[in-house]
Order: C-alpha cells, then sequence, then structure tokens
C-alpha cells in the first residue's frame, strides 16, 4: 500500500492484454494524445481517465514496480501516488512491454499520462517525450556466478551475457563491442541466468541488489560495477502534459524538502539515500 493513502491499486493488466488493446487504439485512432482526454484533476489538469492518473510500466521491475498478492507496489509506486494524492485522484498501473515506452507508443496512444519504468533520461529519449526532473540515481552491475573470474567488461567477451530489450544496459554492452542476448523482462533475463542460457547478465545495480536479497540467488554475485551516471525520470507525452508536468516535479521536490523522499527510499532500499540529512 501507498505509504500516504493506503488505497489498494487495480491489479496490472497483462503484457499481452495491453499489448492487443495498445494495437486496436493505434489502428483506430481512438484515444490518441489529442482525444478523448477529460479535465478531471485538480488546476486543470487532462488525463487519459478521469478520476485516475494511469501509470504504464513494465513488470517486474523491483524494487521500483513489483507485483505482490495482487498489486503492484515499489519505489516508483510510492512516489506516483504523492502525485495522484496532489491531483485528487487514485494512481491506476498497466503493465506494457518496455519497447513501448522506450518509443513513448504508449504514451502517444493514449494509454496512460505517464511512464514510471526505472526509466533512464536519455537525449536520445528527450526527442520523443518530456521527463520529470531526475528522482534517482542509477548504475548497471555485472552478475554472474561467485568466482566466475569477470572483474571487466573485457572479461565477458567470448562469454553469453543477457541483457533486457531496448534498455540502457543494452545499449552500454554494444556500445563496447559485445553482442547481447535480448530478453523482453527481468524475470527472463534472471531465469537464463539460473539455467546456465547465460553465463553473466547486465541490469540496473537496484535490480540485481534486490535480486541478491532472495536466498535462492545465493550462488551468485556482483562482479562488476558499471558507473554509467543514469538518472531515472518519470516520461509523458511531449505535447499537451506541461500542466501535469509541473505537479510532478513539484510533487517531487516537496518530497525532497519535507523528507518523504528519504522515508520511502529506506523503505524500497534499506538504507538512507546519499546525501540524505536525516
Amino acid at each position: 500500500m501507498s505509504a500516504r493513502s493506503g488505497r489498494r491499486r487495480r491489479p496490472a493488466r497483462t503484457v499481452t492484454a495491453v499489448a492487443l488493446w495498445a494495437s486496436a487504439v493505434l489502428l483506430s485512432g481512438c484515444g490518441s494524445a489529442g482525444t478523448g482526454q477529460q479535465t478531471s484533476a485538480k488546476g486543470g489538469v487532462p488525463l487519459v481517465e478521469a478520476g485516475r492518473l494511469t501509470v504504464c510500466t513494465h513488470l517486474p521491475d523491483p524494487p521500483f514496480q513489483v507485483e505482490k498478492d495482487g498489486e503492484v507496489v515499489g519505489f516508483d509506486v510510492d512516489l506516483i501516488d504523492l502525485v495522484a494524492d496532489e491531483l485528487g485522484v487514485e494512481q491506476s498501473v498497466v503493465d506494457v512491454p518496455f519497447e513501448t515506452i522506450r518509443s513513448a507508443a504508449a504514451l502517444n496512444a493514449g494509454q496512460c499520462d505517464l511512464a514510471a519504468a526505472g526509466f533512464t533520461i536519455t537525449e536520445e529519449r528527450r526527442k520523443n517525450m518530456s521527463f520529470s526532473r531526475p528522482y534517482y540515481d542509477a548504475d548497471q552491475a555485472v552478475l554472474t556466478d561467485k568466482g566466475a573470474g569477470v572483474s571487466s567488461l573485457a572479461d565477458l567477451r567470448g562469454r553469453a551475457v543477457g541483457s533486457m530489450t531496448a534498455t540502457t544496459g543494452e545499449d552500454y554492452l554494444r556500445g563496447k563491442g559485445l553482442d547481447p542476448q535480448s530478453f523482453v523482462s527481468t524475470d527472463a533475463q534472471l531465469n537464463a541466468l539460473r539455467t546456465g542460457q547465460v553465463d553473466a547478465v547486465v541490469q540496473d545495480l537496484p535490480v540485481v541488489q534486490e535480486w541478491l536479497r532472495d536466498s535462492a540467488n545465493s550462488e551468485f554475485g556482483i562482479a562488476l560495477r558499471i558507473e554509467t551516471g543514469e538518472q531515472f525520470g518519470f516520461a509523458l507525452r511531449k505535447d499537451g502534459t506541461e500542466k501535469l508536468l509541473k505537479v510532478v516535479d513539484a510533487t517531487l521536490q516537496r518530497a525532497r524538502s519535507d523528507g518523504t523522499y528519504d522515508r520511502l527510499y529506506e523503505k524500497w532500499f534499506g538504507r538512507a539515500p546519499e546525501g540524505a540529512t536525516s
């Protein structure tokens, strides 16, 4: 449940159902950014569905978004709950393929008001969408069997390495001359490592750290931390979302100032953020 509201969220739809629905929207031209919106929130903020702040994500992405007991919870979810509270609406989470978030297709189809998916801000992505102020500093990590002898990216050459499709981690590996195997979800990526399909995986450091909390993954360890200097942000359509973006940014700023951000960070990461004063 949310740290503030305690409200229950609707269980996330399946990837297949949402993907098919999105295809229908794109083909029919309905529900696009320019049609069907209702001004239903405080301050005249237009939303794709009255009374709801609809959020696209790609599950699972612990500890940012994960489904537990039929409810989507996580650090991103709690932060967006603060935005929903400010607007006087409920948060509704939908699960979509990550590629439709990266390309802004889900946003442009009117599938959601914003995307929250542990999503890195890049200049290339800014061409297709707007971003909130950064809310999380992230690095990448290489996860392998303990004792695999990997201490640099050069040690990955000649080994099977798994990445998640359309992510900055995958782009990073290819930029270093590696040819990773692509997986559509973090679950598929981790399962490939467990079953020996790949020798190592590259994923966001906090996701890897969350995996290692599970005793079932005790045979693995972080072989390499890659300091990429990435920052996560919430993504919105480029046009017609200025009012919502202002609310999101103001809410994030207030959460930083009043200590709410630090409390939520410690709740989901087990430690206070760097630079926290309390």
